[in-house]
């Protein structure tokens, strides 16, 4: 076999580059491509860190117009939306940098069936106790869009978050990102080992992700500015310090230093 001539005929297949492999009709080629560092030091707690972008990804929760807009679902049962959209500002600063060093942005969502057929009562009823309200897929008295479901207003990012075409997008149907989706998949195909949170709510849905990811075996880090909650501050209070005592660690956007300076 003319070995040089197979390799000229090598293409790659695989979702990723650092997971890919280089085949042609008499060869497949398994080793991965070797991928360069990328370390940067973070002012974290309970201590400083050191990450590496090159196998970091960014994952945002629930970002949706039923959390943070005033005509979703929050608002409409009178909660204050106010602090769920307090990480907009952040998220649209720090997303960029991350996007130009090559990590990963991933848009965590809910997105239930117009069916419910995934649904169970127990979770239907967190969000429609007596069974009479506006829960999960139930029409919004001001805007008819069902709560929470997929292709739904109520569901859909808010317009005030910059998206790129390259970001990935996951459904959840539950208030962990890891159950009964394909996040996992993405993160293993994509190398990643590093996971970076943001998003809404702090204590609910983003803690049980990033406690999920924490169990699967991911560096967790909470990005303290780019996440929030609308519970009271016990909660988010509580949620800061269980990361930082059990599933990793908590630091501002701002805390993330230039790769250059971080060493290798």
């Amino acid at each position: 076999m003319n070995t040089s001539a197979s390799a000229s005929a090598l293409r790659s297949i695989g979702a990723s580059s650092p997971a890919s492999w280089r085949v042609s009709a008499d060869q497949a080629d398994l080793v991965r491509p070797v991928r360069v560092p990328i370390p940067v030091l973070v002012q974290a707690q309970p201590k400083p860190i050191k990450i590496d972008y090159a196998r970091t990804a960014m994952i945002v929760v629930d970002m949706q117009n039923d959390f943070c807009h005033g005509d979703g679902w929050l608002a409409s049962i009178g909660v204050d939306i106010t602090p769920a959209r307090k990480p907009i500002a952040p998220l649209n600063t720090f997303l960029p940098q991350l996007r130009a060093l090559g990590v990963p942005v991933i848009w965590l969502n809910w997105g239930a069936r117009p069916d419910k057929k995934n649904l169970s009562p127990a979770l239907l009823h967190v969000y429609d106790g007596s069974g009479c309200g506006t829960g999960l897929g139930d029409p919004l008295p001001k805007t008819g869009s069902p709560v929470l479901t997929e292709g739904s207003w109520s569901a859909q990012i808010v317009d005030e978050l910059h998206q790129e075409a390259s970001d990935i997008h996951v459904l959840k149907h539950r208030m962990s990102g890891f159950w009964d989706t394909p996040l996992d998949s993405i993160l293993r195909n994509l190398d990643v080992k590093t996971l970076l949170f943001g998003g809404v709510n702090a204590d609910q849905c983003v803690l049980h992700t990033l406690a999920d990811a924490n169990f699967l075996g991911y560096d967790t880090i909470l990005i303290e500015d780019c996440a929030a909650t609308t519970s009271p501050d016990f909660c988010w209070q509580a949620t800061l310090y269980n990361i930082k005592q059990i599933f990793g660690f908590v630091a501002p956007s701002t805390g993330f230093e230039a790769p250059s300076s971080a060493g290798a």
